[in-house]
């Protein structure tokens, strides 16, 4: 049976409509991005994670989101340009999305059902708050935005 997720489809930082299903038996690491937040640094650690296991299968998806102190103010081209120039970011990143509320990206409502925050909370708090998922599409655990990129590592090497 297929996973929700790879029915779901996002529209890319460039425009292109994007199927998840594309990332069909990979293991994700779904993030919700700014570039103006404290936790803006972290950009470097996915990337990290991004380069030394994506030809084993993994993908860093970055998801920019202005919903948090109003930290991804820019155009599309302004936050991909950020990345690249700032952190080198070569993972894939989509158009800002809503993370909460009733526009809520489709995939970030399922993200939020399958893996609660802190006493089953479904909302999510703040940006670069992390969703593991296997390549199955299961959602494997959920990160909070303190927990820096490197200490996912181990996990991302189990289900690799």
């Amino acid at each position: 049976m297929s996973s929700p997720i790879f029915e779901l489809s996002a529209t890319a930082i460039n425009g292109d409509e994007v199927k998840l299903a594309d990332y069909a038996d990979n293991v994700l690491l779904i993030v919700n991005t700014a570039s103006e937040c404290g936790f803006t640094k972290q950009y470097q650690g996915l990337q990290k994670l991004h380069n030394e296991y994506s030809s084993n299968g993994f993908s860093v998806l970055g998801f920019p989101c202005n919903q948090f102190g109003q930290q991804e103010k820019g155009t599309s081209d302004d936050i991909s340009q950020f990345c690249e120039l700032n952190f080198g970011v070569t993972f894939p990143l989509f158009a800002k999305v809503e993370v909460n509320g009733d526009g809520t990206h489709p995939l970030f409502s399922y993200l939020k059902q399958a893996a609660t925050g802190v006493f089953g909370s479904k909302r999510i708090k703040w940006n670069f708050t992390k969703f593991l998922v296997n390549k199955q599409g299961e959602v494997i655990k959920r990160y909070s935005p303190m927990t820096p990129p490197e200490k996912i590592e181990a996990d991302i090497k189990a289900l690799l």
